[in-house]
């Protein structure tokens, strides 16, 4: 696929820059280029380790890669030809690079979105056997099943002795079928015919005993993954460094501050004000109908105090989509809600008129929030801006939300809205706060495209 994008992308440059002029005496080094660029593209990408399994189909570091293999064939490409005095058109660059790495990446997402589409009906999932005491056994399971997308399917559970031995007694998230204690692990991949083996925390499983297991393991090729007890720690993150043959995991500090969240205040603030101007005809449009829609007259714009960063009060813009007595008629509604935790939220809400429910689902009644961006009360991407009320119910955890900025979109929008748990909204807005970077929050804006499309758990 990527020589493919290579050569296209070569080939388009040439014939764009070039044009028929392109066989002549003094652009058939050009040619030549254009011939070898697709196979320097596969080397690039190749150093960069686009190609290891680790970085395939899952995380954002596999774009990254793509995006710095792409900046590092452009600057050797430079190097190389002022070095050999060979006149490199800029035309030809500007366009074969930018455009290698676009399609790249966008080949490696539709790839992705197909085999996770695959492991969503179960199909082609890795056969994983998991070692651990039961509630974690448990507790894993449920959330390897809930999150099909890492390609991890559950076949078998090997236990503690006295665990094993004690049968159904387990109270906890249903367990999968149990193929015998930690001392029989190796007989029951072969058994399940496994081909990953998951070591959850315990103290019985460590040491000199965890490296004979992956001696065992390792006559069958059997893939061995210890899981770490942090919680929403991104990879990038940690580092292991041996101190006298014991590997230590360093975690470092979430970036909160510095130059990169410059650069994030810029981005966000330019590229609100560009979508405010691409925005503005359709938000006349919506502003028009919101004033003219039967039997829901009041003001356009709906105005809500919010929470912002460090617990700030701010005040949030959107179209209005609710009848103008809608708070008073909150109270009278309370019993039917949908959402556990702090929100309030139903699928048919009586308050909300018929055109509200159009821009809703779309979200299109959000285009006023740029305004927001753009005066730095929040940021594109983000938690979800929560009420004062909301606030003041946080247990200490949830509190960590408000260190940032509250966002346009964010990884709870695109995971699903309103049809998570509270529990889960918390935790995606927390990771997102832990591991932010710019390339999760490209990324999760590329999310939002299809996420408003789908109209997941919008209403």
């Amino acid at each position: 696929m990527d020589l493919t994008v290579g050569l296209v992308s070569a080939f388009v440059a040439l014939g764009l820059r070039f044009g028929s002029q392109t066989t002549e005496p003094y652009n058939r080094g050009h040619l030549w280029l254009t011939i070898a660029l697709p196979f320097a593209w596969l080397a690039a990408l190749t150093l960069n380790r686009a190609y290891e399994t680790r970085y395939l189909f899952v995380g954002n570091d596999e774009y990254a890669r793509v995006v710095r293999s792409g900046l590092a064939l452009l600057t050797t490409l430079a190097v190389v030809a002022l070095a050999f005095d060979f006149r490199l058109a800029r035309g030809y660059m500007i366009i074969a690079m930018p455009m290698m790495i676009v399609i790249g990446v966008g080949m490696r997402y539709l790839v992705r979105q197909r085999l996770h589409r695959s492991w969503a009906c179960g199909d082609r999932l890795h056969r994983v056997i998991l070692v651990g005491h039961a509630h974690a056994v448990g507790e894993m399971t449920r959330r390897l099943r809930r999150e099909r997308y890492h390609g991890l399917g559950v076949v078998g559970a090997c236990l503690p002795y006295q665990e094993a031995a004690a049968g159904t007694w387990h109270t906890g998230p249903p367990l999968p079928p149990v193929l015998g204690t930690f001392e029989d692990v190796a007989t029951a991949v072969s058994h399940a015919g496994a081909d990953t083996v998951v070591v959850l925390s315990c103290p019985e499983i460590a040491g000199a005993t965890l490296r004979r297991l992956g001696w065992q393991l390792e006559r069958d090729d059997v893939d061995l993954i210890v899981a770490s007890t942090l919680v929403d720690v991104a990879g990038d993150r940690t580092t292991i460094r041996p101190v006298d043959g014991l590997p230590m995991l360093h975690v470092e500090h979430p970036r909160l501050k510095g130059g990169r969240r410059f650069v994030k205040a810029v981005f966000d603030r330019v590229s609100a004000l560009l979508l405010l101007l691409l925005a503005s005809p359709l938000m006349l449009v919506i502003a028009l109908l919101v004033r003219l829609a039967p039997g829901a007259r009041g003001p356009v714009i709906f105005r809500q105090e919010r929470v912002g960063r460090n617990g700030r009060l701010f005040v949030i813009y959107k179209f209005r989509t609710m009848y103008t007595d809608a708070e008073e008629r909150l109270a009278q509604l309370l019993h039917r809600n949908e959402h556990d935790g702090e929100l309030f939220k139903i699928r048919d809400d009586p308050r909300v008129t018929r055109f509200g429910h159009r821009l809703r689902r779309f979200s299109l009644d959000e285009l006023p929030q740029l305004v927001n961006v753009v005066k730095g009360d929040m940021s594109l991407v983000g938690p979800r801006p929560p009420l004062a009320r909301e606030v003041a119910n946080y247990p200490p955890d949830m509190r960590r939300r408000l260190v940032v900025k509250p966002g346009l979109t964010g990884l709870w929008q695109v995971s699903g809205r309103s049809d998570l748990s509270w529990e889960e909204s918390i935790r995606l807005d927390l990771s997102y706060v832990e591991n932010w970077s710019l390339t999760m929050d490209l990324t999760i804006l590329l999310r939002t495209v299809g996420a408003v499309v789908r109209s997941s758990g919008a209403y």
